[in-house]
Order: structure tokens, then sequence, then C-alpha cells
């Protein structure tokens, strides 16, 4: 014989699934782009490349409106991302089709650990980004190796 007691406990304990689901809105969003994106095969190592040397001035583009630009070393090492991605992405186009997918996989899984810094130090960027950004760039950095 179950108690009341015991059936409120489920009802709470089904809420906090949901409520922890919907908690991951960055996440499950993140996900269905991955998804559509990489459904077909790889998008176009250009692109691919393009995307990654893009990631690093959202970060700037949002750390200067927040205002985290401005709080010691964090400029130098916000605008150090730049020329590192920037690298990474030129040299996966430099290199033949094959390398170069196995280089942006590594590129964009460094900035899914870039990302997960950020959401960690709950700094520069809103954290929300930083999860969504974190999960395309892991899931779409295995995509890529799928397809290379």
């Amino acid at each position: 014989m179950t108690t009341g007691c015991t059936h409120g406990q489920r009802d709470g304990a089904g809420r906090g699934v949901v409520r922890a689901l919907a908690d991951r809105r960055p996440t499950w969003l993140a996900l269905a782009l991955v998804v559509v994106t990489f459904v077909d095969g790889a998008p176009p190592a250009g692109l691919l490349a393009a995307l990654l040397a893009f990631m690093p001035l959202c970060y700037l583009a949002f750390g200067a409106v927040r205002g985290e630009l401005r709080r010691p070393g964090v400029l130098a090492l916000q605008a150090a991302g730049l020329p590192a991605f920037g690298a990474l992405a030129l040299v996966a186009l430099a290199v033949d089709q094959k390398a170069g997918l196995y280089v942006l996989a590594g590129g964009w899984l460094a900035h899914g650990v870039w990302d997960f810094a950020h959401l960690r130090a709950g700094r520069v960027v809103p954290r929300a980004w930083s999860e969504w950004c974190g999960v395309v760039d892991l899931f779409g950095a295995a995509a890529i190796l799928v397809w290379a």
C-alpha cells in the first residue's frame, strides 16, 4: 500500500526532471542545430574554417558589450583566441582535405573547451551562450570526425 507521501515524492521528482531538462534549453537547441547541420554530411571545409575563425569575435563582442574586457588580463586572453583559432582555420584550408577536417575537428573541440571554461567562470559571455556554443562545438567536432 502506498501513501500520499510516496505519490507526492514521485510527483516532485517528475517535476524536478522536467525542470532539469527545461533548464538545458541551450543544450537542446545546440544539439538540434548540429543534427540539422551535419545530417547529410559535413558542410564545406571553408565554411567550417570560417566559423572557427569567427568564434572568438563573438566572445570579444560579448565581452565588450558586457564591460568584461576592462578587467585586467581579460582583453589579452580573449584577443589571444583570434590568432589561435584563425591559425587553425588557415592550416585546415592549407593541407589536404582529410587532414584539414581533422584540424577543424581539433579546433572545434578546443573551442568547446574554451566555451566550457567560460561557462564555469561565468564571465565574458552569458552562460546560456557558452553552454550553447560549447555543445555545438563538441558535437560539431564529433560530427566532423564522423564525416572525415
